[in-house]
């Protein structure tokens, strides 16, 4: 068994903590909050053995081999260090961290380490995402003329939801890094990079009530985000996001090529994993829904589908541990995610479109600075 810490309680005890304590190789072993009394509490009610208000105390503890982080963004970057320099393998939520900086140094750091490291990218392992991922591979549509993506959702819809971290961009709040990441991550792995973008980031509630004074407090985070992509290959990509808009069709990713049209969606306002489907056409005939094969379903179906997401990461991981082999999605992928979220910002501020530097080549360079560093300082 691989004994897991869990740091971040709010996403952690709902998805976490239960896909941990349902897969056969990993054992809830230990949890941390700031707040002694809850860490204890939490512990308790979950049967967990261990609990500190000190992270740097909970992967001391031996019985520690792996620490899942779930805390908001802006604690990831020094908690994943923390981790990684302890030498213990990794699993942290999106967005990676603040910024891409911070990203590639985590990268670094967890292969010095000789640790594995991934990213909780779960629609890489959602039984539709999955079939249309294999479609594509098998050139469906053939070549790509256009991909238009909208990922609309009224989690934030609500104007007397109160003021948070998500409402503020220092803390990495905002639907681009929520989503974003996400969406930055999946177009990476179904189309391959990008070669430039343009986005408008705006603030469709600009006021929230503070919980704690009861005054009113400027959003400075965007709640609706549109943006333009060109991919390397050439191909437009349309991204719509937004977190405060009442939409019958919650997420729909449409691929349209030469040879045929794909589609996968979800109307499932509730849970944003389960309730895809697929669809396709080839020119001429009528769009037709492709049935899910038995192969990629979820062997277990859970009430909230991103536990059963989860529980594949958490397998994938565990592979790459007992391989000691560094997986996909990993803190590289996180890093182009984390870079793509950074350029949106840049784009917006702007008002233009930025240029994405090819990531391959950028990784191998600053490995080649480090390691000539590191015969320098020998």
């Amino acid at each position: 068994m691989i004994g897991i810490a869990i740091a971040g309680t709010g996403f952690g005890q709902k998805v976490h903590i239960p896909g941990f304590q349902a897969h056969p190789r990993t054992e809830v072993v230990a949890v941390y909050h700031h707040d002694i009394n809850k860490a204890k509490a939490i512990a308790q009610s979950h049967n967990i053995p261990h609990a500190s208000d000190s992270l740097t105390d909970i992967v001391a503890l031996p019985e520690v081999q792996a620490v899942s982080i779930s805390t908001p963004p802006f604690l990831h970057y020094e908690m994943a260090k923390t981790v990684l320099q302890a030498g213990k393998h990794l699993l942290l939520e999106k967005p990676t961290t603040l910024n891409a900086v911070e990203a590639k140094e985590l990268y670094h750091l967890a292969k010095a380490k000789s640790v594995i490291a991934t990213v909780d990218f779960e629609f890489r392992f959602v039984p539709a995402w999955q079939l249309f991922a294999e479609l594509l591979s098998e050139d469906y549509v053939g070549k790509l003329r256009l991909i238009k993506i909208d990922w609309l959702g009224s989690s934030r819809a609500d104007t007397s939801r109160p003021w948070n971290w998500y409402s503020d961009k220092d803390k990495g709040g905002g639907a681009l890094g929520s989503l974003g990441s996400h969406a930055f991550d999946y177009i990476h792995w179904l189309f391959g990079p990008v070669r430039r973008l343009n986005a408008h980031l705006t603030t469709a509630i600009p006021v929230r009530v503070d919980p704690i004074s009861g005054e009113s407090k400027p959003v400075n985070t965007d709640d609706n985000c549109i943006l333009t992509l060109e991919l390397a290959n050439g191909t437009p990509c349309q991204l719509s996001i937004s977190a405060v808009v009442h939409a019958a069709r919650t997420h729909w990713v449409e691929v349209y090529g030469d040879r045929g049209t794909l589609i996968v969606g979800s109307e499932n306002q509730k849970d944003y994993i389960h309730g895809f489907r697929v669809w396709g056409s080839q020119p001429g005939k009528p769009l037709t829904e492709i049935e899910i094969p038995n192969r990629l379903i979820f062997p277990k179906n859970h009430a909230d589908g991103r536990i059963s997401a989860f529980i594949r990461v958490v397998d994938k991981w565990v592979q790459g541990i007992d391989r000691n082999q560094e997986i996909i999605p990993s803190l590289r992928e996180g890093i182009y995610s984390q870079l793509l979220i950074d350029l949106s910002h840049e784009s917006h501020q702007k008002a233009s479109w930025v240029d994405v530097p090819n990531l391959e080549e950028f990784l191998i360079e600053e490995e080649f600075r480090s390691q000539n560093s590191e015969i320098r300082m020998g």
